[in-house]
This record gives structure tokens, C-alpha cells and sequence, in this order.
């Protein structure tokens, strides 16, 4: 990992957050995007104060806004266009309603951020890996990926569309010695049910409820490891739990 650039996209908060604490821990340099760019630089200061040798290059981006995308992915300092490994982790999830009560503006932030912007970034970055030979993206998906859970539609949708952009890309750089992994979490305490819940705390603390949660760093954790395997060894998905979960809507609460 010693010197690899490594590009995590929704950097700011959670898992993206911690990811960028785990790739420092291995020497890696960073380059990190966030719609909150005061975010980004409280968190480049902390990595430069706890690992002063690596780079970290940080800039703002709304992976939905697909000509910022490409501007800001074009434009990028030589010494950062040669991506060694992306992380798309920038997703959300807004609302928990029956189809037929949902919202067409949290309908569209979920599948313009959750799939539109993945192929965005995807696109911008694969072509350069192509060229060079080498390269690793990993996509951070869902256990909604893979099990629909009631209310979940349109997200889960997103996270289905994931997994189906995964294999896919796999399947296009089979003959690449470029790696593609999809990692799916179950239930992890982060902002992510604040941000489902349009900030309404107290909701969100329902869902972690007398349950121990998966962590950011638990998360982070299995990101390093799949990047961290041999040349020749491809982790093609991980579904990651907390012990008290057995599905996506399988959970054993004490209390």
C-alpha cells in the first residue's frame, strides 16, 4: 500500500471517513472528495497530524453532477491522475415509505447519487487503470443489494443496481489485471439513518437499538484487507454483519 493513490469519494463522514484513516495507517496517499468541503479539511488535518508522510489531496464534488465530475476528475494534478485504487463509497439513503407514499425527490437523490454517480466516477477512472494495467475498484453496495426489506424499494433498487454494475464491470476488465469488489454491509452506526430520516435523530437512534452495530472501522477494516491481497486474488464480494443479524430484516434485539 506504501505510496498507492488511493480515491475515496463521500470522504467526509462514516465509512468514507474511516477508510481514508485506514489506507493512511498503510502509507497510502489519498485523494478525497465530499460535498462538505469544511469536512474534508478538518479531516486532512487530523491525517496529516497522525501520518505526516503521506499526500492527501482534497477537493469538493457532488458525484450527482456529472459535468463536475468529469471537470474535476480531468483537471486533477498530474501527480494524482494515476489512481491506484477507488473507493465508491459516496450513497445515501432518504426515506423508509411504501412505493406508493414515497418521494420522487428522495427517489432521485438515492439513484442519482447511489448508481448515476457511481458510473460517473467509474467511467472517469477505469479508462486511466486500463491503460496502466492495474487498479482495483471497490464498490461499497448493501446487503439491499442482495434482499429487498419492506419499505426499502427504492433504495434497495439503487443497491441491486450496484451489485449488477459490480459484476458487470468485472466481466469487462476480465481480460485487465484489474480487480472489481463489491462490499455489503449490514447494519452500521453511522450517519446513514440520520441522513434516511431527513436529520431526525431520535428515528435514526432506533435502528441501533439495544443491538451492537458493525462499525465505520469494521468496515474499513475489510476494504483494506481486499486491497490488500495478492495481485493475483480477487475478493469479488463481502457481505459483512454484525453477529446479531442474520438478513436484511433479521435482526435480534435484547430489549
Amino acid at each position: 500500500m506504501q505510496k498507492s493513490t488511493v480515491f475515496i469519494t463521500g470522504a467526509s463522514s462514516g465509512i468514507g471517513y474511516a477508510t481514508a484513516f485506514a489506507f493512511a495507517k498503510e502509507g497510502a496517499d489519498l485523494l478525497l472528495c465530499a460535498r462538505r468541503i469544511d469536512r474534508l479539511e478538518e479531516l486532512k488535518a487530523q491525517l496529516h497530524a497522525q501520518y505526516p508522510d503521506i499526500d492527501i489531496h482534497i477537493f469538493q464534488l457532488d458525484v450527482r453532477d456529472q459535468k463536475a465530475v468529469h471537470q474535476s476528475l480531468s483537471t486533477l494534478p498530474e501527480e494524482w491522475r494515476m489512481i491506484d485504487i477507488l473507493v465508491n463509497n459516496a450513497g445515501l439513503s432518504r426515506g423508509l415509505d411504501k412505493l406508493h407514499e414515497g418521494s420522487l425527490q428522495d427517489w432521485e437523490e438515492m439513484i442519482d447519487t447511489n448508481v448515476k454517480g457511481l458510473l460517473y466516477v467509474t467511467q472517469e477512472i477505469v479508462p486511466g487503470m486500463v491503460t496502466r494495467g492495474s487498479g482495483h475498484i471497490i464498490n461499497i453496495g448493501s446487503i439491499a443489494g442482495h434482499e429487498v426489506y419492506p419499505k426499502g424499494n427504492v433504495y434497495c433498487a439503487s443497491k441491486f443496481a450496484v451489485d449488477a454494475i459490480t459484476k458487470g464491470l468485472r466481466m469487462d476488465l476480465v481480460d485487465t489485471p484489474i480487480r472489481v469488489t463489491s462490499i455489503d454491509p449490514g447494519l452500521v452506526e453511522t450517519e446513514f439513518s440520520s441522513v434516511r430520516f431527513h436529520g431526525d435523530e431520535e428515528k435514526a437512534a432506533q435502528v441501533y437499538r439495544t443491538i451492537k452495530a458493525l462499525t465505520a472501522e469494521d468496515i474499513a477494516d475489510a476494504i483494506v484487507w481486499v486491497a490488500s491481497r495478492p495481485a493475483h486474488v480477487q475478493i469479488a464480494e463481502m457481505i459483512i454483519f454484525p453477529t446479531a443479524q442474520a438478513s436484511a430484516a433479521v435482526v435480534h434485539r435484547t430489549a
